[in-house]
């Protein structure tokens, strides 16, 4: 395989290749105890290996057959000797095969056998005297000597097996099992989907070529194809380098074995070299800085999970020598961040067109799925959601099976998450803290592709640290933010997440934390039992439909925290709340008032959009925790409730309550109160008589249109920023809206029965947008002019905004 790139361009071509191996060698040295057990065991390991014995005559060139089986050897092993040097044959062997590494991407393999590497890199020894004597025999050609020199020392640049004599045996299957590796893995990536792409990519970013150590990362989720793309890049590229190595499963290796055990694997690897032994990590930090600090070295360290790992495992630029690159293949970006690496890629899932050419690879073993089995197909790949492993697992899975056995294995898929997927995604999941695992379960079951903001609001009410917690499983390729802040989480990830919920308790929802799908839900809530496992009830129907749960559903519900339901009549009522509830969603609730034994004490939020709901409740509620309440749009709601035991209040919205009549006394006094909106509620008339709320900063009374007074304003509220009054039924505002001194935005448009404006509102110095659009006694009325008086005060005010700058949108009418 070779790269072929033009800057812009990048494929990966498997050439047909002649031969695997090509053997070069100096007969005399090598050929009894090392050569024909090499080519022995290679041909055994079904490779194909080209070796000639012929001998040449002095001075003759190389034969064209010779010739073009070294151009057509995917890998060339060279075996220098003492006396290789003196072979003019092997020299002009030896130029030709870095010809080809350097035109096709060929890879060498030398050994050093009973000869000092160091000897052949800088033509000492034996080497010395055969070079003295080949510049006597081709003075007239000196440049051919030149070649074989520059040839000589970069192929003895690239780690080797050096192997004394005596001991050819014992390296023999170490060299065909490096060979047969490297084989295995170049022979599987004409059947990798997709792969261009993503290899060009995570190429540019390496920058070989370049003589700084670079370090990039490969991050993604579980199945993602992190490994193979990886090892595509360490197979294409390796032979630009003296030496490499590719740690496979870095994570669980480590933990059985030991780093100290990695870094002899490392070591041996690079440096070709057997028993090398390694006390403890530190030690082996320094070995490695020591023996590889001078080399060109590409690394690849897959699954890596912590920094000691990487670390141990010469991650750092020091480690290595100029022009070495190390790639990290990770679930964990904050990992590769606390590193400093120079990039990280993140691989994209595979597109619908190559999941399915994968799928009918793996289980076809043709680029297309034959006729009567294309649609299963596709629903097979597109259940994937573009994950290769998971595709490769269900092709293997329904490899040479019937359609009936199809058609029951996508039933089974519907309710059955595949153990093996499974295994592979919850090792993501078991390296969490409690709390990241409660976060990420409650956004699997519930929360899958809501606004980022929301879904924080909900869990940090239930003491889960959600800004970090959601971070982490960011950072672990568990989740992702869209464009648009929605939370996102791939499907097969998320479906993990549903089946360890499941598995709590497969036969009983009742010892299940949480639940979601209607039929769980509808036992629960119907055949009362004893519970103290649910903690969270989620039920968004699609549609409207009558339920027959049991009024007193959620008596034994003694831990429940979170109920949103949506899309739910309920046919027989209900009388109870548990008093544990923090977050209460319920768009459309049918009843006229919660429950009136229901003590929210514990209650951060309350939503009831779109509700039936008359009075809240009666009385005073102890509410010390209540922050939020929305009932907009809940058109049967007559009065507000005593607020005067809910200090933590920040928003209250009851937008669009169109028989909403009363705004209770309470409200006036919220001192933590940030909103206040009560947009288009067209049959209020009473509200507070003066406002104290040195927290609120945006009060809407926009299209109470019988709404003639507001409240004073207490000294105390200069973090008001908006005050919307278009289309109240106001004729003046209040003195002490000179109190406002925050106020940027006043909204007074079709305020029509508006006789006048105070003089104290040019004094309002942060106000940049006033809107009087369609005030029209404040223009002219019947043919007359407005009354000196206000018309000067409004032509004060006027001039005074635009001396400062600020807008006026439309001066009257």
């Amino acid at each position: 395989m070779a790269l072929e790139t033009d800057g812009s361009s990048f494929s990966l071509r498997t050439s047909k290749w002649i031969f695997d191996v090509f053997l070069s060698f100096r007969g005399e040295d090598t050929r009894r105890n090392f050569l024909r057990p090499l080519y022995a065991a290679l041909t055994q390991k079904g490779i194909p290996t080209f070796t000639d014995e012929k001998e040449l005559e002095r001075g003759k060139p190389i034969p064209s057959e010779l010739l073009k089986a070294i151009e057509g050897s995917r890998f060339s092993v060279v075996i220098f000797s003492k006396n290789y040097g003196s072979s003019s044959w092997c020299l002009d062997e030896l130029a030709k095969i870095v010809e080809c590494q350097k035109k096709m991407g060929q890879t060498i393999f030398p050994v050093f056998f009973d000869v000092d590497p160091t000897e052949v890199r800088k033509q000492k020894g034996s080497f010395h005297e055969a070079f003295a004597k080949h510049e006597e025999v081709f003075k007239e050609n000196l440049e051919k000597v030149k070649t074989w020199r520059a040839a000589l020392t970069k192929v003895a640049n690239i780690s080797g097996w050096v192997i004394p004599k005596g001991q050819e045996s014992e390296y023999i299957n170490a060299i065909v099992e490096k060979i047969f590796e490297r084989l295995s893995s170049i022979k599987l990536i004409k059947d990798l989907v997709g792969i261009d792409s993503r290899v060009w990519e995570v190429y540019s970013d390496l920058k070989i070529g370049l003589t700084d150590v670079r370090v990039i990362g490969i991050d993604g989720t579980a199945g993602i194809g992190k490994t193979t793309i990886a090892r595509v890049v360490y197979d294409s590229f390796s032979n630009q380098f003296e030496g490499s190595s590719f740690l496979h499963t870095v994570r669980e290796e480590s933990k059985v074995h030991g780093l100290a055990y990695l870094q002899e694997r490392l070591l041996c690897d690079i440096l070709m070299q057997k028993d090398i032994k390694i006390s403890n990590t530190s030690d082996g930090v320094q070995l490695i800085r020591r023996r590889l600090c001078n080399k060109k070295v590409l690394l690849v360290l897959d699954d890596v999970d912590s920094l000691e790992q990487s670390e141990s495992l010469a991650c750092m630029r020091d480690c290595c020598g100029p022009g070495s690159r190390i790639i990290i293949t990770t679930r964990n970006e904050h990992l590769l961040k606390r590193l400093r690496v120079d990039g990280i890629y993140r691989p994209k899932e595979l597109s619908s067109e190559e999941a399915l050419r994968l799928f009918s690879l793996e289980c076809f073993r043709s680029e297309c799925p034959p006729e009567g089995y294309m649609e299963m197909s596709n629903q097979v790949a597109s259940y994937a959601h573009g994950l290769p492993l998971a595709i490769k697992f269900l092709g293997s899975s329904l490899f040479d099976r019937t359609i009936p056995a199809w058609r029951s294995y996508l039933d089974m898929l519907e309710n059955n998450f595949p153990a093996e997927i499974l295994r592979i995604f919850q090792i993501s999941f078991d390296s969490l803290q409690e709390t990241e695992k409660e976060i990420f379960l409650h956004i699997a079951c519930f929360f899958n592709g809501e606004d980022q903001d929301r879904v924080e609001e909900i869990l940090d009410y239930l003491n889960l640290y959600p800004a970090i917690g959601i971070r982490v499983l960011i950072d672990k390729s568990l989740l992702s933010v869209s464009s648009n802040n929605r939370l996102w989480m791939h499907p097969l990830v998320q479906q993990m997440g549903r089946e360890i919920t499941f598995r709590e308790s497969p036969k009983s929802p009742w010892e299940r934390r949480r639940l979601w799908l209607q039929k769980d839900i509808d036992p629960v809530l119907t055949d009362i039992k004893e519970t103290t496992a649910i903690q969270s009830i989620v039920l968004d129907l699609p549609v409207q439909k009558e339920v027959c749960w049991n009024p007193e559903a959620f008596s034994k519900m003694h831990h429940l925290v979170v109920l949103k339901i949506h899309n739910v009549q309920l046919r027989n009522g209900l009388t109870h709340f548990p008093n544990e509830l923090r977050v209460i969603e319920w768009n459309g609730y049918p009843l006229k008032s919660l429950p009136p034994n229901f003590e929210p004490r514990e209650l951060v939020e309350l939503r009831m959009c779109h509700s039936n709901i008359k009075l809240l409740w009666k009385g005073v509620k102890h509410l010390g925790k209540l922050r939020f309440i929305k009932l907009s749009h809940s058109q049967d709601l007559i009065k507000t409730p005593d607020f005067s035991e809910a200090p933590q209040l920040e928003s209250i919205d009851f937008e669009g309550c169109t028989n909403l009549i009363e705004v209770h006394q309470s409200v006036g006094v919220l001192k933590r109160l940030i909103l206040l909106n009560l947009k288009d509620c067209t049959s209020l008339v009473s509200l507070p008589s003066k406002l104290e709320m040195e927290s609120l900063e945006n009060l809407t009374l926009a299209g109470c249109s019988k709404v003639k007074k507001i409240p004073e304003f207490a000294k105390d509220m200069e973090r008001l920023r908006e005050l919307h009054l278009s289309g109240t039924a106001i004729v003046d505002l209040p003195s002490s809206i000179e109190h406002l001194t925050g106020l940027t935005l006043l909204n007074l448009s079709h305020c029509r029965n508006l006789l006048g404006l105070p003089g104290a509102i040019y004094r309002l110095e942060s106000l940049k947008e006033f809107t009087v659009f369609g005030c029209s006694k404040l223009a002219k009325d019947d043919n007359e002019i407005l009354p000196t008086r206000k018309r000067s005060i409004w032509l004060l005010a006027e001039e005074f905004l635009r001396s400062t700058g600020r807008r006026v949108r439309s001066r009257l009418i």
